[in-house]
């Protein structure tokens, strides 16, 4: 084929390529200087962070196939229980333009603070989920992750088609069953472009201003059971994978916000 007949591909894989080489590779010892340069600082002041996956344990691939859209999850090693539970985890990838990635707040009604999500990585860097639990103490785990360009990648010919489907959510329960008194796997898909604030449309050829969801509520029958701030690193089309108990059947509901101060919210019926 020739390059010229297919401009927008030919475009793409330059793209892909370029990131590629100019990404930074850390030298030995590197590899930690932005998280111990400021970073840890920054998002916990002084507080002692323990690294161990003895609480949660962060898995992410070693090298991403595609860098805007980046499969991270978190899985937790200890039970919500009343006398003690993993209340919040905040993901910070250290070398993205903006490091702070999210923070979920999770309560005994979780269940279990799992989450899963996917992630928009910008060059070589860890990945970091940093857990607090009730009794306040910090537990970090990390992966390292190879990928680059993932903030600035094209937003795509799409976008209008997008914005029409703006703010509208579903949930997906695993196995569509709901399992009273025990925890249930669940799914908030979004729809939103998420657009970073360096991305160019391939049709304007423009940089479009960044437009991201800011904020999530789930509740269950009106009780919260997973809340987040989120920011650019948000893969566009934001899903979330995480867990809840019911006592009875109910309605689960969904509310966001996004930094041009949109907000949407569903609801959703579910039943043994």
């Amino acid at each position: 084929m020739k390059i010229s007949q297919y401009p927008r591909l030919f475009g793409l894989l330059l793209a892909g390529v370029l990131a590629a080489i100019a990404a930074p590779v850390p030298a030995a010892g590197e590899e930690e200087a932005a998280w111990n340069g400021g970073l840890k600082q920054k998002y916990f002041a002084d507080q002692p962070i323990e690294e161990s996956n003895a609480v949660i344990e962060l898995t992410a691939p070693y090298r991403a196939e595609d860098p805007a859209l980046v499969p991270v999850s978190v899985t937790a090693k200890i039970p919500q229980t009343a006398d003690r539970y993993i209340k919040t985890i905040t993901l910070v990838i250290d070398n993205n333009p903006t490091p702070f990635a999210a923070a979920f707040h999770f309560t005994p009604d979780s269940g279990k603070a799992d989450v899963a999500m996917r992630l928009r990585v910008n060059s070589y860097t860890h990945v970091r989920a940093i857990a607090e639990t009730s009794d306040g103490k910090l537990t970090m785990s990390k992966a390292f992750v190879k990928a680059s360009g993932g903030c600035s990648a094209p937003i795509g010919a799409d976008l209008e088609a997008a914005m029409a489907r703006l703010g509208k959510m579903k949930f997906k329960l695993d196995g569509d069953k709901l399992a009273l008194q025990q925890p249930n796997l669940t799914q908030l898909l979004i729809s939103h472009p998420n657009i970073t604030g360096m991305q160019m449309d391939q049709i304007s050829r423009l940089v479009k201003p960044a437009h991201f969801v800011q904020d999530v509520k789930v509740s269950f029958n009106g009780k919260p059971i997973m809340t987040a701030q989120t920011d650019i690193a948000v893969s566009a089309g934001p899903n979330f994978r995480f867990y809840f108990v019911p006592q009875q059947p109910g309605e689960l509901k969904a509310e966001i916000k996004d930094n041009t101060g949109q907000s949407f919210a569903y609801a959703q019926a579910v039943t043994p």
